[in-house]
C-alpha cells in the first residue's frame, strides 16, 4: 500500500471445523496472482485469488464462501459468493477480500486561479495531486502532492487512473496538452471556451498531430459564461469525477493466472498447476490426482453433476 502497488487484502471472517484458517487470518493478493499470508489450504487458496483478481478489476469488495455441496442452496445476497465443494475436509471458510488500490492521480496543467482550485478541490476528493508548470517550485504550491517545474510529466508515472486538466489559460496550451497527450493512458480536459478550444485543437493539428489523439482533448467547461475562475474549475472536475465513474478501466496484469473448477470435487484450480485430462477434445483440470482418476472413470456422470 505504500508503494501503491494494487493488492487486495483477503481476511478469514468465519469458518467451520475442520479447517486450517482462524477468524483474522490475512493474506494480501497482488495483481499477477501471488499470495502472501494465510487464508487456508488449497480449499479455499485458489478461490481466493481468482475472486481477488476480480476485486482488483472492479473495485469492489466481496465475500466468499466455500461450503460443503449440501449447504450451497442457500440464497445469498448480491455481492456474495458461495462455491460447493465435495473437498473432504468437510469444513468451511468465509473469507472478505477488499480491494486495496492507489488513489486516483490528477495532473494539473497551469498556475492560475483555476489550477490552484483544482489542486484544491482535488485532493478534497481524494485524488494525487501533480501541479505541472515551468519554473514551479514545491513551496508555491504546498497541497500539491507533487510540483513538477516543467511540462515532462513522466516522473509523475501516470497510469490507468490518472487524469490531466490543462488550466493553463491560453498561456502554454498547446505546450501543456501536446505534453499530455505524450502519455496514451492520461484522460485530457481542457479549461477553456468552446471556440479556445477548437483553436487550439486546429494548432494540434498543423504541428501533425494525428486527428485520434487530438479529438482526445476535452473542454468540459467550454459552455460556462461569466463563471469566475473557482466556479469553471469545479465545473471541469465534476465531470472528470463524472467521467471516472462511468469509465471502464481494466486493472488486471497481463500475467494473471487462469483459472478453472475441477469438475469432481468443484474446487478452484490454477491452469497449468496440477492434474489434466483430455476429455472429447477439452482439457480440464483437477486439483490432485484422485480427481483426475475418478474423473476418467465416468467422465459424463462428473460433467453432468457439475453443470447442475
Amino acid at each position: 500500500m505504500a508503494a501503491g502497488t494494487p493488492c487486495a487484502l483477503a481476511t478469514v471472517v468465519s469458518c467451520r471445523p475442520p479447517t486450517s484458517a482462524h477468524p483474522g487470518d490475512k493474506a494480501v493478493i497482488t495483481a499477477d496472482g501471488g499470495l502472501r499470508g494465510w487464508i487456508g489450504g488449497s480449499c479455499v487458496d485458489s478461490l481466493v485469488r481468482r475472486e481477488a483478481l476480480h476485486v482488483l478489476a472492479e473495485g469492489r469488495s466481496r465475500l466468499v464462501r466455500t461450503v460443503a455441496a449440501e449447504e450451497a442452496r442457500e440464497s445469498r445476497p448480491p455481492g456474495e459468493l458461495t462455491v460447493a465443494t465435495t473437498c473432504p475436509s468437510g469444513g468451511s471458510v468465509e473469507v472478505f477480500i477488499e480491494p486495496q488500490l492507489p488513489r486516483p492521480q490528477l495532473l494539473i496543467f497551469g498556475a492560475s486561479p483555476a489550477a490552484r482550485t483544482l489542486l484544491r478541490l482535488g485532493g478534497a476528493t481524494g485524488f494525487r495531486t501533480c501541479l505541472v508548470h515551468p519554473g514551479a517550485r514545491p513551496a508555491e504550491f504546498s497541497e500539491a502532492d507533487m510540483v513538477l517545474p516543467s511540462l515532462d510529466v513522466a516522473p509523475a508515472a501516470p497510469g490507468p487512473d490518472s487524469w490531466a486538466v490543462v488550466a493553463t489559460m491560453g498561456h502554454y496550451d498547446e505546450d501543456a496538452i501536446e505534453a499530455a497527450l505524450a502519455h496514451p493512458e492520461l484522460d485530457v480536459a481542457l479549461v477553456a471556451s468552446d471556440r479556445r478550444a477548437a483553436a487550439v485543437r486546429a494548432a494540434l493539428r498543423q504541428r501533425g498531430l494525428p486527428e485520434a489523439t487530438v479529438a482526445r482533448v476535452r473542454a468540459p467547461a467550454g459552455r460556462l459564461r461569466a463563471g469566475s475562475q473557482e466556479e469553471i474549475a469545479l465545473l471541469a472536475l465534476a465531470e472528470l469525477v463524472t467521467r471516472r465513474h462511468e469509465v471502464s478501466r481494466p486493472r488486471l496484469l497481463p500475467e494473471a493466472p487462469v483459472f478453472a473448477t475441477d469438475p469432481v470435487c468443484g474446487m478452484t484450480v490454477e491452469v497449468g498447476v496440477g492434474e489434466q485430462a483430455d476429455h472429447a477434445g477439452a482439457i480440464y483440470h483437477f486439483c490432485c490426482a484422485a480427481c483426475r482418476d475418478q474423473f476418467l472413470l465416468q467422465p459424463e456422470r462428473h460433467l453432468k453433476a457439475a453443470e447442475a
